[in-house]
């Protein structure tokens, strides 16, 4: 199963304004955001990476052009520009890199990326969250429902859109109201059936104006995975620093996986 990472739209907030770049690529304890995410992916099998990208796209392609580089200790000759490498550190993983566009919407980009993902079952994940939700048992839930597609859902951390459920639990909207703590909302992982894809398409040569799960809730019931760990969209300074924070003491809930 595919996993389709979202990291295009406006310049991060969360670096200094002469060295804006996408906001995945913003770095928490020395790495970006986006190693991270796939890090957790990967700590369950997932390792296999479909990266839309928008603003300052090439900045994540040279980081995984030069990855390797990036992560080993090295020695170059600038005579011969001979590079030795010392300590050899790279990951398992296969990634894609497509040019989405400045002002895609997220089915846009998802549109775009269709002929890669195949058809089989993908995954989606946002490129400015962090979680520690298990994403083998989400997808394990998505079986099991055998639904069109599965939304991962926890508690609101601040500035989030509360969902409308019914009584099985799956998505029906958004509501107005006050948020709580029994509130939910999109923690920024999902499950996609690859008959998605064929609504997502539909509701674009149509030019219905519907979100990416209302889309979807139109043509199929769209099933919810409630977690209730930790997970934070990363929108701020704050946010950014509260993660610098988290990670400087190991007590990063999202690191899930083994060093």
């Amino acid at each position: 199963m595919k996993v389709i990472i979202l990291a295009g739209g406006l310049p991060s907030t969360l670096i200094e304004e002469d060295e804006k770049m996408p906001k995945p690529m913003a770095e928490i304890g020395g790495r970006p955001m986006l190693w991270h995410i796939m890090k957790q992916y990967a700590h369950y099998g997932y390792n296999d990476f479909i990266i839309c990208t928008g603003y300052k796209g090439e900045v994540i392609k040279d980081y995984f052009m030069n990855f390797y580089i990036y992560q080993s200790d090295i020695t170059v000759d600038l005579q011969t520009n001979e590079v030795e490498i010392h300590r050899k550190q790279t990951e398992d993983w296969k990634v894609s890199i497509v040019d989405t566009g400045l002002q895609s919407s997220v089915m846009e980009r998802l549109i775009m990326v269709r002929e890669l993902a195949g058809d089989e079952p993908v995954l989606v994940a946002y490129g400015d969250c962090l979680s520690d939700i298990d994403i083998q048992e989400m997808v394990e839930s998505h079986r099991r429902q055998q639904s069109l597609a599965t939304v991962a859902i926890a508690h609101p951390t601040g500035r989030n859109e509360i969902l409308a459920l019914n009584e099985q639990g799956c998505y029906t909207g958004t509501k107005q109201g006050k948020k709580q703590k029994h509130s939910w909302v999109n923690a920024c992982s999902m499950v996609l059936e690859a008959r998605a894809f064929d609504y997502l398409k539909e509701n674009q040569e149509n030019h219905f104006a519907l979100s990416l799960m209302d889309c979807l809730a139109a043509h199929e019931p769209v099933q919810t995975y409630r977690h209730e760990g930790f997970w934070s969209p990363v929108e701020t300074i704050r946010d950014k620093t509260l993660m610098e924070n988290l990670w400087a003491q190991h007590k990063a809930p999202w690191k899930v996986w083994e060093d």
